[in-house]
């Protein structure tokens, strides 16, 4: 008596390419916030890890480096993996290769 019938009332239909074309829509902010994130964060990354494996590679017997920890010394062998490194006068410390963060003019430790 109170309540009346409730009747569905059937959606509009869609135009075939106005679905797929609000879908391109919705996914162009995903797709322009990533080449963003490539250009901005990745590849300068990218760019400087070879760099320092390039660093790396080019060490040789006598240069002067800055290690991780901050310790300064002169490379004096090298091996595939690891080199030594004089401290201070007769004193030589063993250290990983990649553990060399930079390479120093000559001349800069005295």
């Amino acid at each position: 008596m109170f309540i009346s019938s409730a009747f569905a009332q059937t959606a509009p239909a869609a135009a075939a390419g106005g679905d797929m074309q609000s879908t391109l829509m919705s996914m162009l902010p995903l797709v322009l916030m990533f080449v963003v994130l490539y250009f901005v964060m990745i590849r300068p990354q990218m760019k400087k890890q070879k760099e320092a494996k390039a660093m790396i590679d080019a060490l040789a017997k006598g240069d002067e480096v800055v290690t991780v920890g901050g310790m300064l010394g002169k490379v004096t062998k090298l091996n595939d993996n690891s080199l030594n490194l004089e401290v201070a006068t007769g004193v030589e410390v063993q250290i990983q290769r990649n553990a060399v963060v930079q390479v120093l003019p000559k001349g800069s430790i005295k």
